[in-house]
């Protein structure tokens, strides 16, 4: 049984769609996160985009032990010489380099020949090697490259020196036939393939990213390139959860396996959703709600008798909590932390201490508490930094004909602050009122709402997007069973992070 490396790019492509942009410490916490869920190499940016990029790179290298981690870069010194500074500390460091080899690409944005294309490659994969053991080398939008001349570029990359060669179907316009056919032909005919790790980075374009991916696995791809949740540019990445999934639900067929924790998966999930803001859609395979919910009779009648009926995978497989052990407002630390441990969380006595506080707000407003509440009270974030600013109360007078007011109540280091506001509805004059006392100039730029758990006492989380004057983008997110508070909650939470940056 063959193993496939997980080459896990969430950080880099993942956070190049549109409101996936992570602070540093985010991006630190996700890396740390994947360690935990085993994945081999953590893409962890392009350092030369911007000295944020490079930070983070440098952050991440630093962050994590077991993973490899990799830096893209494109064939030139500059960029080379910014991924080698940025994962030079890393345990396992990883430089990544890529050229367009399509001819649509070669004559509208490199402007360069084919001769010239096989030279860049020789020359800055060289280049890469001198500093680093471990290169990469992908051919941008290889599945609309010729393959012959495709194979020449292959062939000169090993020969200077490439570790891992990566078949990008860069644009996801390749199909499952097409991209095993293309794996298949690349290792016959480049030289010294042998010898190297091949790679498959499919787009989603036409929703075959997995497909694609998964045949690539079959055709004797041995690392794949995804993204958890399957975010990434335009309609996202091949679905880290989905491809694992696929590989050791149906072991039988792939004669492969990974390193993936699978139990590691859902909170992986939940993770990014929670610090991007994007909420995972109910029907997505593996980490959705509806995964593993059962509402036909028929369904329910099969899967009572026995699960395999209709659940090819446990839900447990994957790490999504069971709500059995009741917690009320009677319970204690001692039992929260049991609960936590059991469904895979290893807190401080610090980060303990916090949970267990806004546990007991809670529980003094739920009569049971499941494991989905405690799993939204931990992946809920709230900020440390020194200033950082909390909320101490709120009233709101809203109704049809009369002015919508707000009075909130914040806590900033020792000073209480209080402001009220009129707005075109309790949320809006609730922001002008925080804006006011704050002295702050910041713009909602979007908003929503949704429960995380069930039933009509439910917890909703609230997802604001807020700008500065700048144009600097901030994702702030609350959680309570009153959907003001949590609504309240998550501008202040925006408003911490934007005060954090200007630090």
């Amino acid at each position: 049984m063959k193993r496939i490396k997980i080459f896990d790019t969430t950080l880099r492509d993942g956070e190049q769609s549109p409101g996936c942009s992570m602070d540093l410490s985010e991006k630190i916490e996700m890396a740390k996160q994947l360690e935990k869920l085993g994945v081999d190499v953590i893409e962890a940016g392009f350092a030369i985009a911007s000295p944020m990029d490079h930070k983070s790179v440098r952050a991440i290298a630093a962050a994590v032990t077991n993973c490899t981690v990799a830096s893209l870069a494109r064939c030139t010194k500059g960029d080379i010489d910014a991924a080698w500074d940025a994962v030079k500390e890393a345990r396992h460091p990883r430089i990544h380099v890529f050229l367009a080899t399509s001819d649509l690409h070669m004559q509208y944005k490199l402007q360069m020949t084919r001769e010239q294309v096989l030279s860049r490659i020789r020359e800055m994969v060289a280049y890469a090697k001198g500093f680093c053991a471990d290169i990469e080398f992908s051919a941008e939008d290889a599945s609309r490259s010729e393959p012959a001349f495709l194979a020449r570029c292959y062939s000169e990359a090993v020969a200077a020196g490439a570790t891992t060669l990566n078949v990008p179907d860069t644009v996801g316009y390749s199909t499952p036939q097409e991209m095993a056919e293309l794996i298949a032909y690349l290792r016959a005919h480049v030289e010294g393939i042998e010898h190297t790790d091949i790679s498959v980075h499919c787009h989603d374009d036409l929703g075959m990213a997995v497909a694609n991916t998964l045949a690539c696995v079959k055709a004797g791809a041995t690392q794949v390139e995804c993204t958890v949740n399957g975010i990434g540019e335009r309609a996202g990445n091949a679905s880290l959860e989905e491809v694992v999934m696929a590989i050791h639900t149906r072991r039988d067929f792939y004669d492969a396996k990974t390193g993936i924790n699978t139990k590691q998966i859902y909170r992986s999930s939940k993770l990014l959703s929670n610090i991007t803001g994007v909420p995972i859609a109910p029907s997505k395979a593996i980490v959705g709600a509806n995964a593993f919910a059962h509402e036909s009779g028929i369904h329910q009648h099969g899967v009572i008798a026995n699960a395999q009926t209709y659940e090819i995978m446990n839900s447990t497989d994957v790490g999504i909590p069971q709500n059995t052990m009741v917690l009320g407002k009677h319970s204690g630390k001692h039992a929260l932390r049991e609960r936590l441990v059991s469904m895979g969380y290893e807190l401080t006595d610090e980060e303990l201490e916090q949970v267990f506080s806004r546990f007991k707000v809670l529980a003094d407003k739920k009569k049971n508490i499941t494991s989905s509440d405690i799993e939204a009270l931990v992946l809920h974030r709230r900020s440390t930094a020194a200033g950082a600013c909390r909320l101490l109360s709120h009233v709101v007078n809203a109704g049809d004909g009369l002015p919508n007011t707000s009075c909130v109540r914040l806590q900033r280091e020792e000073a209480v602050l209080e402001e009220v506001a009129i707005g075109s509805g309790p949320l809006d004059a609730s922001f002008k009122a925080i804006n006011r006392m704050l002295d702050m100039d910041v713009k909602l730029e979007s908003f929503s709402l949704h429960a995380v758990t069930d039933g009509e006492d439910a917890i909703g989380e609230a997802v604001v997007k807020v700008s500065t004057p700048n144009g600097q983008v901030y994702t702030g997110t609350g959680l309570s069973t009153d959907v003001i508070e949590s609504s309240i909650r998550a501008y202040v939470n925006g408003i911490n992070k934007i005060m954090e940056a200007a630090v």
